[in-house]
């Protein structure tokens, strides 16, 4: 039998005894006498008793046979009794109306019993959630590809089955003030640094909201820098790699009623890092992380390059390509940069009108779409087809970045850096470039660097994000985490020979 939990706020007066017709007027107003609010007035032995609960929150089959059935059999009634004799786990008391109010909200059922000095609550919820399901945002070929469902409960679960671990904290908060919300902070308590804990859990008890709506509005809530448009915390839907994460000293949040969950502390290169890398050869894998680090600089440099090289730097251009781009900007009315502008513009519309159309609309938009208006402005002499392949080369390596946050960065990155190259050239496009990589080395996540490990520099962590080196050398956990226990596993005797060897 669990003991009465202590109130929320200690000034906070017992509205115990109190006559039950009293109580059920004092619950219906404040709940605006709505429907859903079931007040049963019972007479057992002499004693009066209500059982109340609201109807869309509880489990009504539970309700009849574990609760009011016993309830009836109850020979001699007081709280006491009620809590032994009635066949559920988990049975608690309460004194104060603010907590009756909040756990009624959650799925509680009351038993009051009159003339006693507490009200007996169960918790018999009614939660409506989808199965798991494939992931549909984080999309992988290997490994795992069980995604969270918006049911907390469920995630705890098959995090809980990933991690199978007593060392594993599943730390509870319940945020907001007019409707609260069921937070976890997930992390390993002999792994990860006390400092981020800290950090964290106060991050979110000094939030003053109505109600969290989100992960990614608390994400955005509880960040370093507000102003930014880089993503400070990585939001994954996978379980796989919450859990890998978790375990390797960082911390996780989940929220009831999100299917996806907060990684913190995280940097750049988390955004560039996907699940598949671990379960690849570390040759494939490492080939994959660093095709992915290209591919974002060309998605930010090469239109811009473009737009400078023809409208400033001809002698950048070999002889024989600028005679073809002449030629196919001969009859363009547009100064490059516009002309860049308008189709950058263009491919964006097609890729937000297939993100917000039907799946199957929305890939004929995005390939049919795509191919007709691109042929369609080039014959119109809109633009130059050298351009659109341009265009089309930056669009495709935006979309390698497994993070969908990091991806639109990138393509919003994109369009200033247009803008200084049409107005500076390559001095425009040099200070465009300086100007971020400042503005990433302010930059901190849960209050550790956003460019580590380049800044401050270690190289042992720099290794394992350029590169997906073999399992045997990953045997040392991130040390700008500086977690409480660095070694993941003992070094093996043939790295130790070669390290010696070295």
């Amino acid at each position: 039998m669990r003991k009465s939990r202590r109130h929320r706020n200690t000034q906070t007066k017992s509205i115990f005894p109190i006559k039950i017709d009293k109580f059920e007027k004092l619950l219906k107003d404040k709940f605006e006498n709505n429907p859903d609010l079931i007040f049963s007035t019972f007479d057992i032995g002499g004693k009066k008793v209500c059982v109340f609960y609201l109807s869309y929150q509880v489990k009504t089959d539970r309700l009849d046979n574990f609760l009011l059935k016993p309830l009836l059999n109850i020979s001699e009634l007081n709280t006491p009794n009620v809590l032994n004799e009635i066949p559920i786990g988990g049975g608690s008391t309460t004194d104060t109306l603010e907590e009756i109010l909040e756990d009624l909200l959650i799925g509680n059922v009351f038993v009051y019993v009159e003339g006693e000095d507490k009200a007996v609550f169960y918790l018999l919820v009614r939660k409506e959630s989808r199965d798991l399901s494939k992931a549909e945002n984080e999309s992988v070929v290997l490994g795992p590809q069980i995604a969270f469902s918006e049911s907390l409960i469920t995630n705890l679960n098959v995090i809980r089955w990933s991690i199978r671990s007593t060392d594993l904290v599943l730390e509870k908060l319940m945020i907001g003030k007019r409707a609260k919300t069921e937070v976890r902070i997930i992390y390993m308590k002999s792994i990860v640094n006390d400092k981020h804990i800290n950090t964290m859990r106060q991050r979110l008890q000094d939030l003053d909201l109505d109600k969290v709506d989100d992960t990614h509005v608390l994400a955005q809530l509880i960040e370093d820098s507000s102003s930014t448009i880089f993503p400070q915390y990585y939001l994954t839907e996978l379980v796989d790699r919450f859990s890998y994460t978790v375990s390797q000293g960082r911390i996780g949040v989940l929220v009831d009623n999100n299917p996806q969950a907060i990684l913190a502390p995280s940097t750049i290169f988390s955004f560039l890092e996907s699940t598949e890398d671990m379960y690849m050869r570390w040759n494939a894998g490492s080939f994959l992380r660093i095709l992915r680090f290209i591919a974002m600089f060309i998605s930010i440099i090469l239109t811009p390059l473009y737009v400078a090289a023809v409208t400033y730097h001809y002698e950048l251009i070999p002889p024989r390509e600028l005679i073809t781009i002449g030629q196919s900007r001969a009859i363009v009315p547009f100064p490059p940069i516009i002309e860049a502008l308008f189709l950058e513009f263009l491919i964006e519309l097609l890729r937000e009108a297939g993100a917000r159309l039907p799946s199957k609309v929305g890939q004929t938009i995005g390939i049919v779409g795509g191919v007709i208006i691109g042929q369609a402005v080039v014959q119109a002499g809109l633009t130059s087809s050298i351009l659109i392949i341009v265009i089309a080369f930056s669009a495709l390596a935006s979309f390698t970045a497994p993070s969908y946050e990091m991806g639109t960065t990138v393509r919003v990155i994109r369009f200033p850096m247009i803008i200084l190259a049409g107005m500076f050239g390559l001095i425009g496009i040099m200070y465009g470039l300086c100007f971020l990589v400042i503005h990433v080395l302010k930059l901190k996540s849960l209050g550790e660097p956003y460019l580590s490990p380049i800044y401050p520099f270690r190289w042992d962590d720099l290794n394992k994000v350029l590169f997906r080196p073999p399992y045997a050398y990953q045997y040392k956990r991130f040390l700008s985490l500086r977690p409480k226990d660095l070694f993941r596993f003992k070094k093996s005797e043939a790295i130790k020979k070669h390290d010696i060897d070295e």
